[in-house]
């Protein structure tokens, strides 16, 4: 009889173990909804700025239920507007003139954008193992807090003297050098990432000229050129708070996508170490790439009025955006067509697969145009193109796949910042070493010269990176 009772409940207890762990139980299911409710992304303490808790937890129950029609959207306009508004807390700067001013007997102008990019530079080497490292529950409040004191920063350059001014600039780039890392940390590590990473590059493509824009209104309606890059930043503030909850709202990633892209996870030293010695060859590779690449982008951008100029194109200013719409149009159509590839392996060398055509289109568009077979802005759009087909996938598609391809638990913020901090480092010593070593050498030539050096170098690298990573099969689980 006490063995039949002892055996009773013995039973009771092993099903009600089995209940609880199957999510049976009224008391785990309530604590289940509860733990879907919250956001993975967003604290306490910063939910009530984006939004009331009930509004999130209602929109992000819905999202977690919504077919990839729409949940992939609503993250594109979330994740696009976010990083869209960082650069008006960053870019406003350069529609300034400040005539004549100098500081340290160097141009106001250069000085404040040397200093800000040297921060912005400075947070993509610290990016690596802060963002690598965050956890997911803080990043909103991280990425409110940055972009909050990067407007502080602002403020202070418009009430400083020109000292405290480079001071404040480099303050601005060392607090939004972060931003990208902390919006694509919501995206990666699903199966439509392509698709998300696609909408959010196209944000960096059309920002710029639009707050560069504003920017100028404000000084043409009287606001003095100190105080402008503050009052452009607040212009953007709701939006880019708007932004920031359409982000928080989002589920993290399904059980589906871990299956398919492997858990993402915060990288700490001992797993960064072992990730960058087991693909030391391929990561070598791609991080030189990723030096030419971004001092190339950044010479044709930030010099693409004296380019255009030499090109015979100094009365039609409005070159400057038209050409970058098709280049947009195709380098993002040609990443989100890289979703319909399942297999992570094929997907990631499909990858450098299109990252060598765009490097091998650029050489070979900047030898067309001086055989004289293409006209300069055939060669402008063409060179452009080729340049964002091998950029644009380091920032969204390139580390995301090569994360699920090797079945590394991890985060691709973590190459993604590595490659970031070389590049910008690369770009601060191309710029210095013109200015020294040739200073009168015009810049299309030199735009030329470089296009060249770019085109080969990289279309080569890439093979030795796909040779590397070919060879490389996933640990045994």
């Amino acid at each position: 009889m006490r063995k039949a009772s002892l055996k009773k409940t013995d039973g009771a207890l092993q099903s009600a173990q089995t209940a609880q762990l199957a999510g049976l139980l009224p008391r785990d299911r309530k604590r289940r909804q509860t733990a879907r409710a919250r956001s993975p992304f967003t604290p306490r303490a910063f939910s009530g700025l984006l939004a009331p808790d009930r509004v999130l937890a209602r929109l992000r129950t819905r999202l977690a239920a919504a077919p990839p029609a729409a949940l992939v959207p609503f993250a594109i306009v979330s994740s696009f507007t976010t990083y869209f508004c960082m650069y008006a807390f960053r870019k406003p700067i350069a529609a300034a003139v400040f005539e004549g001013a100098q500081v340290g007997g160097f141009d106001l102008k250069i000085a404040v954008l040397s200093s800000q990019l040297v921060g912005y530079a400075t947070a993509k080497f610290l990016g690596i193992r802060v963002l690598s490292e965050l956890a997911p529950v803080r990043r909103t409040a991280a990425l409110l807090s940055v972009v909050l004191a990067a407007e502080g920063f602002l403020v202070l350059f418009a009430l400083a003297g020109p000292w405290l001014r480079l001071a404040a600039m480099f303050g601005n780039g060392l607090c939004l050098g972060g931003v990208w890392g902390l919006v694509y940390g919501y995206l990666e590590g699903r199966r439509t990432s392509e698709i998300l990473g696609a909408g959010l590059s196209g944000s960096y493509i059309v920002a710029s000229g639009v707050v560069k824009t504003v920017g100028r209104a404000l000084v043409l309606a009287g606001v003095p050129e100190a105080w402008m890059p503050a009052l452009t930043g607040l212009c953007f503030l709701p939006l880019f708070l708007a932004g920031v909850a359409g982000l928080a709202a989002l589920p993290p990633p399904s059980h589906h996508d871990e299956a398919e892209r492997t858990a993402r996870r915060p990288m700490r030293a001992g797993a960064r170490r072992a990730f960058v010695r087991r693909h030391a060859v391929a990561l070598a590779a791609l991080t030189t790439l990723y030096v030419l690449l971004t001092a190339y982008r950044d010479i044709r951008d930030n010099f693409a009025v004296e380019i255009w100029n030499a090109l015979g194109w100094a009365d039609r200013p409005r070159i400057l955006t038209v050409s970058e719409i098709p280049i947009a149009v195709v380098v993002l159509a040609a990443l989100a067509a890289l979703v319909r590839v399942r297999d992570n392996r094929t997907a990631l060398l499909a990858v450098h697969g299109l990252m060598a055509a765009g490097t091998a289109l650029v050489a070979g568009a900047t030898l067309a145009f001086d055989l004289g077979l293409v006209p300069g802005s055939a060669f402008m759009i063409l060179v452009g193109l080729g340049l964002y087909l091998a950029y644009v996938p380091y920032g969204c598609v390139l580390f995301d796949r090569m994360i699920a391809a090797t079945g590394t638990v991890g985060t691709a913020v973590f190459m993604i910042y590595v490659t970031d901090a070389a590049g910008y480092a690369g770009s601060i010593l191309l710029l210095l070493g013109k200015q020294t070593f040739g200073p009168s050498t015009p810049w299309l030539s030199f735009f030329r010269t470089l296009s060249y050096a770019t085109g080969l170098a990289c279309t080569g690298l890439f093979a030795v990176s796909a040779a590397a990573l070919a060879r490389r099969r996933p640990p045994a689980p």
